[in-house]
């Protein structure tokens, strides 16, 4: 899948299942053992959730997924990315490294996990949400995930 987390392992699409349709399988499609792309891009469209990277360019320092081996060697203009899409007021990060490229172009600090900090990046007012990581690596159920999630979607 040319898309964001197409690893089946991880679990952010079983995330917003559980979260959207009470069905952590909702985008899974079993018969080809892989997501559903066409239901993913219209479900995000529907919801109006966008997706973006953080890094435009990055260097893996080893072999693996792990972002604690990952060099950001371009990171994200947020400012230009928000002047082009000014409805943008709530940015949600999935990780540490993600949260800390955009909470240092909104010149904070990194919050903490489901603790949400308003700031400014270039003109623009936002809140940023850092979550958890949805990776299989990061100890957490997926019941817990999907429940922290949960909070920045009732809003």
């Amino acid at each position: 899948m040319d898309f964001f987390y197409p690893n089946r392992i991880n679990d952010f699409w079983r995330v917003m299942g559980l979260i959207f349709m009470n069905d952590r399988d909702a985008f899974y499609d079993n018969d080809n053992k892989r997501f559903d792309l066409s239901m993913i891009k219209g479900f995000l469209e529907r919801e109006g959730i966008a997706m973006w990277d953080t890094a435009m360019a990055v260097r893996r320092l080893k072999d693996n997924a792990s972002d604690k081996f990952l060099e950001i060697v371009e990171p994200i203009d947020l400012a230009s990315l928000l002047d082009n899409h000014p409805t943008i007021n709530q940015v949600i990060t999935t990780g540490e490294k993600a949260t800390q490229v955009v909470a240092s172009q909104a010149g904070v600090d990194v919050p903490a996990i489901g603790k949400p900090v308003d700031c400014v990046v270039g003109m623009h007012p936002i809140t940023l949400w850092r979550m958890p990581s949805t990776s299989r690596a990061y100890p957490l159920a997926l019941e817990k995930k999907a429940a922290a999630y949960s909070v920045i979607f009732a809003q």
